[in-house]
């Protein structure tokens, strides 16, 4: 099982903070993840398949596509951030 956690825009497009999700055999990246989270349709695909950029942690460590996922991980996914 692992957690999966939304922020700002995320959360307002999918309508939810937070959910679990058992780990599907196979999906062993953070990239196979989003991959598999955008097949589940409208708003996930709105959400995270767009023109708009998605960040990804681990754990609370930066993610790339490439990064592995294992059971038990916490996964954020958030919009880039900007300040000024």
């Amino acid at each position: 099982m692992i957690d999966i956690l939304y922020f700002a825009r995320l959360r307002e497009v999918i309508g939810r903070a937070h959910e679990r999700l058992e780990l599907p055999s196979g999906v062993d990246s953070i990239a196979k993840l989003v991959a598999l989270l955008r097949t589940r349709g409208d708003p996930w695909a709105t959400a995270l398949g767009g023109r708009q950029p998605v960040l990804t942690a681990v754990n609370q460590q930066i993610a790339h596509p490439e990064t592995p996922v294992r059971d038990g991980d916490e996964i954020a996914l958030f919009p880039p951030v900007t300040g000024g």
